[in-house]
């Protein structure tokens, strides 16, 4: 079972040894990178191309960990109970099941995604592990201990929000997603666009890239948003003319694809005018 990437997706060399190394060490793979950067994406190609069912359990500030485990309704068990409903005789009925509980359930081995982990309380990782560490974990409503079936390949991806415990780490194969360089950019464009001009993509990653670079930069844009803006610049049909006469201007073509915040764009409107000024 080998990861070597998949035919939507560009994974550099580094990344795939990460994946194979989770897979072999059974450990959880602790995924790092800016937003935008395919984290969430790598687990759907690993699913992808390791032929495995994909379970996505998405992190919110108000997630628990007993969530992905399962949720006890007795709210509905007590109500049923005053209607005299027969279902109230089995607690079953009223547990439902986390996204652990289906990896642990099933049939054969899947890929959990447990996304955006930093976004939980602080507690949210060491809530996790004994659970990910024995992949068991006890219900106490019934009495039962629930163990995985398969070992789960198990992906868990942070945006760097806060730090993840220490126990919690050494439990996990890490990778950061370093930010691609111009050649993977190229090849990851290549996946998208595949009928785009070298002229235009050359001239349109070097401004992006540029732009990345500028001083005082607040948000950075991500792979996802050259993309977004790759896709307008094929839809208005702008030649790699058209992105020098913007590169005198400072502010680039349908820049509200790459920045996201009125700081950043009042920054390349200052810079624009200062160019200007020195013409």
């Amino acid at each position: 079972m080998k990861f070597t990437g998949t035919d939507s997706y560009v994974a550099t060399d580094d990344l795939t040894v990460a994946v194979n190394a989770t897979v072999a060490l059974e450990r959880p793979l602790l995924v790092k990178g800016e937003p935008g950067t395919g984290k969430t994406e790598l687990a759907r190609q690993v699913a992808e191309s390791l032929g495995l069912e994909l379970i996505e359990w998405h992190v919110k500030s108000t997630t628990r960990a007993a969530q992905g485990l399962y949720e006890y309704d007795a709210v509905s068990r007590l109500r049923d109970s005053q209607l005299g409903d027969e279902r109230v005789h089995d607690v079953r009925n009223y547990i439902r099941k986390g996204k652990l509980w289906q990896a642990f359930d099933s049939d054969r081995k899947v890929v959990l995604l447990i996304d955006e982990i930093d976004k939980a309380d602080i507690e949210f990782p060491n809530d996790l592990l004994q659970e990910l560490d024995r992949m068991e974990f006890h219900v106490y409503e019934t009495g039962e201990t629930i163990r995985a079936r398969h070992r789960p390949v198990v992906i868990i991806t942070s945006n760097n929000e806060k730090e993840l415990p220490d126990a919690f780490l050494r439990r996990c194969f890490f990778h950061y997603i370093r930010f691609p360089d111009m050649e993977t950019m190229k090849r990851i464009v290549d996946v998208h666009f595949p009928g785009i001009k070298p002229a235009l993509l050359t001239e349109a990653l070097t401004r992006f890239f540029e732009l990345r670079e500028t001083p005082g930069l607040k948000k950075k844009p991500s792979t996802s948003e050259v993309l977004d803006w790759l896709k307008l610049l094929l839809a208005e049909d702008l030649s790699p003319e058209d992105l020098r006469r913007d590169a005198r201007d400072a502010l680039p073509r349908l820049h509200g694809a790459l920045l996201k915040n009125e700081q950043d764009v009042q920054l390349f409107e200052r810079l624009a005018f200062l160019a200007r000024r020195e013409r």
